[in-house]
């Protein structure tokens, strides 16, 4: 602080110790007395020092009152000026982040009131179905989870950001969550011809039941949507850590440190248009919330593994 004080006031100094330096060479050139020139130049240096040093603790005072964003009135006039457009910016910012923030609140209200309405006849048409088991029936229920999934990912995406959460931490069976996603893609794997391989855990979790089905439901659709022959399996290799896997056409090198990353599709999400580049983004996002760990692995034309960690973390139980 000392130094940057020094370097703002350094045009003042070099004034002084050229006026000094004036003072002296004219006493020498007058032949004046050492001790006429030595005295008042060791005087006036003295005021210089301490008016320096009362000028120091004024700007120091001052830089930690700015420091805790309080502005004291001042009596330059330049210095008014800045503290004047300052004021004004702010008042601008203000408004721009109320109206920002008056247009986004408006913006998930519709959302929010849009997505629950869609939600009427999907499910209505999901009844319809229900009746039905034919190629056409099992093909437009799986049009329907898409759906119902791109709904779902609309209403997270504006709940992740929002002020408050609806997580209720507490500890569940890991593979009731499990079958019941299952269970919502079981005519994808019908009408695909895909086996399911799940061996249950017997694991108990400390999670929000309703946010990691959310993340399941999104790896197991992403699995059919990219498999076209074999299968997909769910086990838990070592304790805590969830591996859903399956026999799809993988992952390039190049796009798997990006793929958790917002609105990234990679090659193969390019190859697809129905790609989002959104749902592992949520997914990553969610696990990060609720102090679980996601990674993927993958070899191209082999397939991919997604890997959730679920340890117990610091987390509250209610």
């Amino acid at each position: 602080m000392f130094f940057l004080y020094l370097k703002s006031r350094a045009k003042f100094i070099l004034l002084l110790i050229a006026v000094e330096v004036v003072f002296v060479v004219s006493g020498l050139l007058f032949d004046m007395p050492a001790v006429a020139v030595l005295y008042p130049l060791c005087l006036s240096s003295g005021i210089a020092v301490v008016a320096g040093a009362v000028d120091f603790i004024c700007v120091l005072n001052k830089h930690k009152s700015l420091t805790v964003r309080e502005m004291k009135p001042s009596t330059d006039l330049i210095e008014n000026d800045y503290q004047n457009i300052i004021d004004e910016l702010i008042e601008e910012e203000a408004s721009v982040r109320g109206k920002a923030s008056s247009d986004y609140n408006n913006m998930v209200e519709y959302y929010t009131v849009w997505a629950h309405q869609i939600k009427t006849p999907i499910a209505s048409m999901r009844l319809a179905l229900q009746s039905e088991d034919n190629d056409t029936a099992r093909r437009l229920e799986g049009d329907l989870n898409r759906i119902e999934s791109y709904v779902e990912m609309v209403l997270t995406f504006l709940r992740l950001d929002s002020d408050s959460t609806d997580y209720v931490i507490r500890q569940i069976e890991l593979d009731d969550v499990i079958r019941q996603s299952v269970r919502k893609y079981s005519r994808d794997f019908i009408t695909k011809k895909l086996t399911m391989d799940f061996k249950p855990t017997g694991y108990k979790v400390i999670t929000d039941d309703k946010w990691l089905s959310f993340v399941i439901e999104q790896i197991i659709s992403n699995a059919v949507k990219y498999t076209s022959s074999g299968g997909i399996s769910i086990r838990m290799d070592e304790p805590g850590v969830l591996v859903i896997k399956d026999t799809g056409i993988g992952i390039a090198p190049e796009d798997l440190p990006r793929i958790f990353e917002n609105g990234f599709t990679g090659f193969n999400g390019r190859e697809d248009k129905r790609a989002s580049g959104i749902g592992l983004y949520l997914c990553k996002r969610i696990c990060d919330n609720l102090g679980h760990g996601i990674k993927a692995e993958s070899v191209p034309g082999e397939g991919t593994a997604i890997l959730l960690d679920l340890k117990p973390q610091d987390v509250k139980i209610e």
